[in-house]
């Protein structure tokens, strides 16, 4: 599985975030720690612990073998 793994996620609203998968529920809603928001103009916000509703996810990578 991916959890405990660093992902990137794309976003709806044309956001990306990167971060380590916590948890997640049957709605794919997301527990992401050590969270970075990539801004499109490169820059980098780092946000702590979120959660990502299902919903909004367009894609999931993994950054790490899982």
């Amino acid at each position: 599985t991916c959890l405990y793994k660093k992902l990137s996620l794309k976003l709806n609203g044309g956001r990306h975030v990167q971060g380590i998968l916590r948890g997640f529920d049957p709605f794919m809603n997301l527990v992401i720690d050590e969270c970075v928001e990539m801004a499109t103009s490169g820059q980098q916000n780092d946000t702590g612990m979120v959660i990502i509703q299902g919903n909004s996810i367009i894609m999931l990578e993994a950054l790490e073998g899982v």
